[in-house]
């Protein structure tokens, strides 16, 4: 059964999701409801010509900062000083940038106008969070994500050149500044680096700060 959001600022019980993982439909971007909707494991995942779904899919694909698998051709990159790494320096274009990647499978991208809008209200109020990544001046690497306590929920990323955005992974990984990272969306290459999938409860314990 998928819940339909009104003006209240509740979700239903994330175990209540559809085997894909869709909880809600409905409800607004707004600061408050995105925040509780993170602490609940839950997030917005939606296109232009529809309304605000929103999910919490009964596994979740995270990494481990403590699990980290770095290459021995990636320590190499990270070694040659290809890449300089700051936070928090440009969210606006980190969260352009990630919009504009075409995307395997997709038409498209979920992050609409008004996504971005919300996110970077987000992060000007201190709740998102951005890695960016710099080859000389130029910015071709980075991700931003919703800070939960000391868990990371990431949104996307972006690559314009190899391994930028894995630089950033890792960069964010060995700031230590959080205990778990959700990367939500599996793929290879971050199975690759030691994420993996854990069930939803351990995932909302860990947002808890019980993991």
């Amino acid at each position: 059964m998928v819940f339909r959001l009104d003006e209240r600022m509740l979700f239903p019980a994330p175990e209540l999701a559809e085997p894909d993982g869709l909880l809600a439909v409905g409800g607004d971007l707004s600061t408050d409801r995105l925040l509780l909707a993170y602490q609940s494991g839950i997030f917005p995942w939606y296109s232009d010509d529809t309304p605000i779904l929103w999910y919490s899919p009964h596994e979740r694909f995270v990494l481990s900062p403590d699990e980290l698998k770095v290459s021995k051709s990636m320590k190499q990159v990270l070694r040659s000083n290809r890449f300089r790494v700051t936070i928090d320096q440009c969210f606006d274009r980190v969260i352009s940038a990630c919009s504009a990647v075409d995307r395997e499978g997709q038409d498209g991208t979920w992050i609409t106008a008004a996504m971005k809008a919300a996110y970077i209200k987000l992060h000007q109020l201190g709740y998102a969070h951005s890695v960016e990544v710099w080859q000389h001046d130029d910015l071709v690497g980075g991700l931003y994500g919703v800070q939960i306590g000391t868990v990371f929920c990431g949104e996307s990323m972006f690559s314009l050149v190899s391994n930028a955005s894995k630089t950033g992974l890792v960069h964010l990984c060995e700031s230590r500044e959080y205990r778990l990272i959700d990367c939500q969306v599996h793929t290879h290459h971050l199975e690759s680096m030691g994420a993996r999938m854990i069930s939803r409860a351990k995932y909302l314990a860990a947002l808890q700060g019980e993991l």
